[in-house]
């Protein structure tokens, strides 16, 4: 997660304040001193610093207030108010409109990763259901339309360019003229890069934009420049007029929080930040949200975002099934190939609260080709095998070395990814059919009979299993296992909070079961 070393930092100062036995002015200056400190590491505008935390010291009278846990609370909303204020200049950016042509103009720094934000961008949008194209209009950088034309491949995007019209504006102009024609809703134009002292480049970008008549303008900014995006910003801002911002290169660097303070002070809003070089990694921003992840809070709307990208309601059958009972190899197969689609698992990791993304770090990429390397066993498997439950291959082993064989694995890994899918067809069984949880769940938490508790505990200790004894001991065994299913009880609105934060619910009860069903209900 981007810049998690300052939520981490900040954090700690506001879980230490729930500790404080006693609240006064002692120890609310103690919570600004830490919390300045790790913005001022981050390289946030030392004025906007100050601004920060003159604003909460105004906004909080401790001799107005109350007891110890009301003066907790009021801090830390003023915190959480001005750390959102912090990045968000109340601005709000384009939005696109359906059946209509919406062309984007993306400017940007020499080396800010314009182009691949570019394919980028009309992906997200693609997998919203938008018809979206792109079009190179960069004739100052050598192999600019080759690397366009090379991501727009890879991401099966339509794109236009040329590789013998010199001039940018005609190509541009053709190439918007061409998509609008064919009806496309998202038009993407990549432009050259330039430095703000180039004004022959700044004169070509404002042909450009004259020629195509962007919707919106988008500044791509190198979140590696830190407080030197203030200046960059406002030169384009002032040549371009651009309506938002993308910022790039925002996974993890230390500089991150000068880049986006500076920018959200120009009263431009950051549309999206680029966290990777994949084309997933390009995470919608919005402050609240942003903040609440950085602090480790997590996002459900992003989460639920992802998720209906993946489109899964359009996967009647295995809702179907898991709601029967019923559960195929073909079935894990499927749950596999929407895994894939969604991205890095650390990444939806972050955004269920009370999730530690630490988890699983370090083991994107091996996560990545296991499952890739499951599916290969699977696609060595009869139709027979994939819609059975597994049991032809415990009569017939010969079954097994086939399947090893014409993966090119051995017959200890199918013999493994079998054990798995029992154990995932065990859970499902107890989940759906009549006598399951999800056709029994009580609609009071409070009324929960000895059956259904049962029935708890036994999925949870099959989700134990499930759960690999490295990752187990990283969350610190059963108990961490009962832990983090409380926090994530908060996601539904009566469970186990992280520090008493504001909106990590209050307490550690169960979770609401009736907002559970309409969940579940609303996958179907």
């Amino acid at each position: 997660m981007v810049l998690a070393d300052l939520g981490r930092k900040i954090n700690t100062a506001l879980v230490d304040l729930t500790k404080a036995p006693v609240v006064d002015e002692k120890v609310l200056d103690a919570l600004l001193r830490d919390i300045c400190a790790a913005l001022l590491a981050s390289d946030v505008n030392v004025m906007l610093v100050q601004r920060l935390r003159n604003n909460v010291k105004k906004s909080v009278n401790l001799n107005e207030l109350g007891g110890g846990a009301n003066r907790k609370r009021v801090i830390q909303k003023a915190v959480m108010d001005q750390l959102y204020e912090l990045v968000d200049p109340g601005v709000q950016p384009y939005k696109p409109i359906k059946h209509k042509a919406n062309v984007f103009m993306m400017v940007g720094l020499q080396g800010a990763g314009k182009t691949t934000t570019c394919t980028k961008l009309a992906s997200f949008y693609q997998r919203k259901g938008w018809k979206t194209a792109l079009v190179c209009a960069d004739t100052f950088r050598a192999g600019a339309f080759d690397q366009l034309k090379q991501n727009a491949t890879k991401a099966k995007i339509p794109y236009y360019g040329s590789y013998t019209e010199t001039d940018p504006v005609a190509i541009a102009q053709e190439g918007v003229d061409k998509f609008k024609a064919d009806k496309f809703e998202i038009i993407i134009v990549d432009t050259s890069g330039r430095h703000k002292q180039e004004a022959e480049l700044f004169e070509e970008m404002k042909q450009i934009s004259a020629a195509v008549e962007p919707d919106s303008t988008i500044f791509v900014m190198d979140g590696t420049i830190g407080q030197a995006a203030d200046g960059q910003a406002r030169a384009f801002k002032e040549a371009a007029n651009f309506g938002s911002i993308i910022m790039t290169k925002m996974d993890g660097h230390a500089k991150g929080g000068g880049a986006i303070s500076a920018v959200a002070a120009t009263d431009s809003p950051i549309v999206f930040i680029g966290t990777g070089e994949h084309l997933h990694d390009l995470d919608r921003f919005e402050p609240k949200s942003f903040v609440r992840k950085m602090l480790g809070m997590g996002d459900m709307s992003d989460l639920v975002e992802k998720v209906q990208d993946m489109k899964l309601d359009e996967n009647k059958n295995l809702m179907k099934n898991i709601q029967s009972g019923q559960y195929s190899l073909r079935d894990m197969y499927d749950q596999f190939q929407q895994i894939s689609k969604m991205g890095p698992l650390s990444k939806l990791m972050g955004s269920i609260p009370g999730m530690p993304t630490e988890m699983l770090a370090g083991s994107e990429e091996e996560g990545g080709k296991r499952i890739k390397r499951m599916m290969c066993i699977m696609d060595s498997m009869t139709d027979q095998e994939l819609d059975g439950d597994s049991k032809v291959f415990e009569k017939d082993h010969s079954r097994v070395i086939r399947v090893a064989r014409g993966s090119g694995t051995s017959v200890h890994e199918v013999e493994e990814i079998l054990s798995q899918y029992k154990r995932f067809a065990e859970m499902v069984k107890t989940m759906g059919g009549k006598g399951g949880l999800l056709n029994n769940m009580p609609t009071d938490p409070r009324k929960v009979n000895p059956n259904q508790m049962a029935s708890m505990a036994k999925m949870q200790q099959q989700l134990a299993n499930m759960v690999p004894p490295q990752m187990m001991q990283q969350m610190g065994g059963m108990e961490g296992l009962q832990k983090m299913a409380k926090q994530m009880g908060g996601m539904f609105g009566g469970g186990g909070g992280g520090g008493g934060f504001p909106g990590m619910g209050r307490g550690g009860g169960m979770p609401d079961f009736n907002q559970m069903m309409k969940a579940m209900k609303n996958l179907k």
